[in-house]
């Protein structure tokens, strides 16, 4: 392997470590009542004023297992993964909230919230279809690696949420630096990309320099009831060239059809 091919293959991987293999583990009570539940609307749009959160128990239930996905190895994050909206800092104040989601950080005040780390399976043999060595690399590499977090809100803080990811993912789309676990990264440039399901969703291309290396990452976000279902994934292979790889769409559906 190429010493440029090894140096990068390491900085993705520190790359990784950091903004995918973080977990915001554990559980807050909500800092809001579900409020006034209105009126109902005589339009079909109409939509409840309020969601009640799932519970702790719920979210498990509705969380990715090992099998859900075809091709995919599933586990619950563990502790030592966890990471606190307040350990990952952005130059730019509207772009906290972006920071956060992309690193894996617990977004607002969630009632319950879990994760897991999903990894993609290399295509079997992928490595020996090729006899260009770069081509063969990237085979064996083709590894996409998914932090799925749901987290369940009272009332309109799923809906809150989201949005404010939104705006964040706009006014920031021109790049910003941010800082997580002690290391710096650069947001280079935000690109919305198309994504389906549930009752809302959102995603995004993620361009990012680090340690004078390219990367980069694709966060996406649905919104079921009262809950949000959020994927940050990084792919090594892409980050070895410095390309660009797919959002993980099997991943997302499949938590979206247990979300139901």
């Amino acid at each position: 392997m190429r010493p440029t091919a090894i140096r990068r293959t390491a900085v993705a991987a520190t790359v990784m470590s950091l903004a995918l293999l973080t977990a915001s583990c554990g559980s807050d009570t909500a800092d809001k009542g579900s409020g006034d539940k209105g009126k109902a609307d005589a339009t079909a749009s109409a939509k409840p004023a309020a969601a009640k959160a799932l519970t702790a128990a719920e979210l498990e239930k509705a969380s990715l297992a090992q099998g859900d996905v075809k091709g995919h190895k599933i586990s619950k994050a563990g502790p030592a993964d966890a990471v606190a909206a307040g350990d990952v800092t952005a130059d730019k104040a509207a772009c906290d909230v972006f920071a956060d989601a992309l690193m894996g950080a617990k977004a607002g005040s969630p009632a319950a919230s879990t994760q897991r780390k999903v990894m993609s399976e290399p295509k079997k043999g992928g490595d020996k279809d090729s006899a260009d060595p770069e081509k063969a690399f990237k085979a064996a590499f083709d590894i996409t690696t998914t932090l799925a977090t749901l987290s369940s809100y009272e009332g309109k803080g799923a809906e809150e949420t989201l949005t404010a990811l939104r705006t964040a993912g706009t006014e920031c789309a021109s790049g910003f630096t941010l800082k997580a676990a002690g290391a710096k990264q650069k947001v280079v440039k935000i690109t919305e990309e198309q994504v389906k399901g549930g009752e809302d969703a959102a995603a995004w291309t993620v361009a990012i320099e680090a340690e004078g290396e390219k990367n980069t990452m694709k966060l996406a976000q649905v919104r079921q009831g009262g809950t949000v279902a959020s994927f940050s994934s990084f792919n090594l292979a892409a980050a070895s060239s410095g390309g660009d790889f797919e959002l993980p769409t099997a991943v997302i559906d499949a938590q979206v059809a247990k979300l139901g």
